[in-house]
């Protein structure tokens, strides 16, 4: 892999001819690319074959593009490239940049995390059955997603027969664990009851792996296991033993029979289709494993570029399987167009497997007909989403215009920051950041405050604290990575990617306007804080509570919008997520502060060492019961602060003792 060129607009006009890399400049080997704004932020990452004939394309004909793709090149300022070896090397590393800088022109598949999943908490001493949903978590087993949560409760119930595993939570497991009895669970045989030492963590743990087999597919060997115990008991006369087992059998057919038999046995595949039109598409997926559909998931993409469906097919396997286990690959992808680069992809995806991948398409039989009617569930399933969302892509452009207009901006600000404080009576000021980009949150960019030394003085002089902290950290950024001469002017953008960690920096990209919550007083202060750091192109309001006013700095007079106007409903929603977030941080920082603990006030023994000696001991008695070198052994104490761990816990269990 090789680094190659940069093209970058430097005092020309605004448009793709400012940047376009010079002839014969790129080269003609497989590759991927980089669009980058005026504050060097990456918008749009591409791979190709070959480098030279794909950006070629951009700006050989602007008029003939898409009109999404012409917004994207006149948002751009510089393109960049790097070349590679293969298509599999394009493949990865095309993955990886849209995952480290998460390109708005990027085709991103949004799911609504709204999909239950079926989880088994293997990390946990006590592996524990439940229903998630939401991101995915290190360490637990995951089966679905599934239509309905109700269905899954169903099924567990079914299950927790033969597999009593443990379903309580944390907090009734520790309080039947206190008590010496078994939760209700426990007592009528759907809970191996671990919490009172009725079975092992060893036994527990294997009754946890033997629900996961079944779950996974491996169904037959536990019914045949099942019935050959019943016959065995019928024999010797046990007969409500093999009573007991028969309705385990039962229990077992009628789990599977919840799952409908689409093909034959040993089948292993994801069946993917698409349902699209010219601004948005649609994907279902149905995961069939073991010729039974164990679940099924869609997701909603907006085409920010003209690609077809085999170009939304690649980009979808790639973040689909991108970050999967290797158990969760199936063998076979059937998909309803062949990829551009399907032997490449079917490569990365058996070398992330361990063992072949293939990828097609049914030309007939019955993975024809349950592709079709996977084809059918994502038409209906784009129905539906453009009922819902009709007339909000609409109505997010209506109210950025709205803002504009209403505020006398030059634009429509893209990027909104709001800003809110929360305190009690003045104490545990904090301040919270919320970042709305498109009409949308953007919750990555959110950033909270704690304000010190700022108790009493009111909510003006903790606005005024946090714009001047948050901008004046962009500044420095600005300055550091070369945007900012030593006299303030401009200079030749940066890089706003820190090269250390290749994250964005977290306050390298400036707001198109800045929401305080408050009325004049509070939008006075942040632009006083504003034109003291020396930034003047950044507009500021604020909305007062009371009746949603708007006010400008310097004006005597609010600016009213409509009751009724989407641009008032949109300072709205900016402004009560900023009061949400800090309401959060508040609360979270004054339980934090309630909390005393036997191992506050000891010298040399920070938030960071408490933590680590908790990991290490479990809890606070057992770190009782240790002795000097015991302590010593936990990375980061030395021999003074274990002294002064031990006196200090023996000085507080005497106290206790009296």
């Amino acid at each position: 892999m090789a680094n190659a060129g940069v093209s970058r607009a430097s005092g020309t006009p605004r448009g793709p001819a400012s940047y376009r890399p010079a002839p014969g400049s790129i080269p003609e080997s497989p590759g991927v690319y980089r669009f980058r704004d005026e504050h060097g932020r990456v918008i749009y990452v591409g791979k190709a074959k070959n480098l030279r004939q794909r950006l070629n394309s951009y700006f050989a004909d602007f008029a003939g593009l898409h009109p999404r793709t012409q917004t994207m090149l006149t948002t751009a300022t510089s393109v960049d490239w790097t070349v590679v070896n293969t298509e599999v090397e394009a493949l990865q590393l095309e993955y990886s940049w849209i995952k480290e800088y998460d390109p708005r022109f990027n085709v991103k598949y949004r799911d609504d995390k709204s999909y239950p999943y079926l989880a088994v908490t293997m990390a946990e001493e006590f592996p524990r059955v439940m229903v998630m949903r939401g991101a995915k978590q290190k360490g637990t087993r995951y089966f679905g997603p599934y239509s309905h949560a109700w269905a899954i409760r169903e099924t567990v119930d079914l299950l927790l027969r033969v597999f009593p595993v443990r379903t309580c939570s944390p907090g009734v497991f520790r309080r039947s664990a206190r008590i010496g009895r078994p939760c209700l669970l426990g007592d009528i045989g759907k809970c191996s009851a671990p919490c009172v030492g009725r079975v092992t963590p060893e036994e527990h743990r294997a009754i946890a792996e033997d629900f996961c087999d079944f779950m996974s597919g491996n169904t037959a060997r536990f019914i045949k296991r099942l019935e050959r115990e019943m016959y065995e008991a019928a024999a010797a006369e046990e007969f409500e033993r093999a009573a007991r087992l028969r309705d385990d059998v039962q229990a077992l057919r009628r789990a599977l029979e919840k799952q409908a038999v689409v093909l034959g046995d040993g089948t292993d595949c994801d069946v993917i289709a698409f349902a699209e039109d010219a601004l948005e598409a649609a994907v279902q997926v149905f995961y069939v494993r073991d010729g039974r559909i164990r679940g099924r998931r869609g997701w909603v993409v907006d085409k920010i570029e003209e690609v077809g469906t085999a170009e939304l097919v690649e980009r979808f396997l790639l973040q689909m399987y991108g970050d999967a286990a290797p158990e969760a690959l199936p063998r076979e992808v059937l998909v309803p167009a062949e990829p551009p680069d399907r032997a490449a992809l079917a490569d990365l995806l058996s070398e992330r497997r361990g063992a072949r991948v293939e990828i097609r398409v049914p030309r007939r039989g019955d993975k024809k007909t349950l592709l079709e009617t996977v084809a059918r569930n994502a038409q209906e399933a784009l129905a539906q989403h453009k009922l819902r969302r009709a007339s909000d892509l609409t109505a997010r452009s209506r109210a950025l215009e709205e803002i504009a207009e209403a505020l006398d901006l030059d634009q429509a600000p893209l990027r909104i920051e709001c800003y809110d404080v929360s305190h009690t009576q003045g104490s545990d000021v904090v301040a919270s950041m919320v970042v709305f980009e498109d009409g949308l949150p953007r919750k990555s960019e959110y950033r909270r405050f704690a304000i010190r030394g700022m108790a009493g003085q009111g909510d003006v002089a903790s606005i005024h604290e946090v714009i001047t902290r948050r901008f004046r950290r962009y500044l420095e950024e600005r300055s550091s990575v070369g945007e900012l001469s030593a006299d303030g002017a401009t200079a030749p953008v940066g890089e706003p990617i820190d090269p250390e960690t290749g994250k964005p920096r977290k306050f390298a990209y400036p707001p198109n306007l800045v929401v305080v919550d408050g009325g004049p007083a509070q939008a006075a202060a942040a632009r006083r804080a504003l034109d003291e750091l020396g930034v003047t192109d950044v507009a500021v309001c604020g909305l007062a509570k009371r009746l949603e006013e708007v006010w400008l700095p310097g004006d005597d007079q609010p600016v009213i919008l409509p009751r009724s106007s989407e641009g008032l409903y949109l300072l709205q929603r900016v402004r009560d997520e900023a009061h949400r977030f800090a309401i959060t941080y508040h609360r979270a920082k004054r339980s934090k502060n309630l909390t005393e603990s036997a191992l506050d006030g000891i010298a040399g023994l920070g938030p960071a060492r408490k933590q680590a000696l908790l990991r290490h001991f479990g809890s606070v008695k057992r770190l009782r019961a240790a002795t000097v070198e015991q302590i010593r052994e936990v990375p980061g104490i030395g021999p003074a602060t274990a002294e002064a761990i031990v006196a200090a816990l023996a000085k507080s269990s005497k106290g206790d003792e009296t």
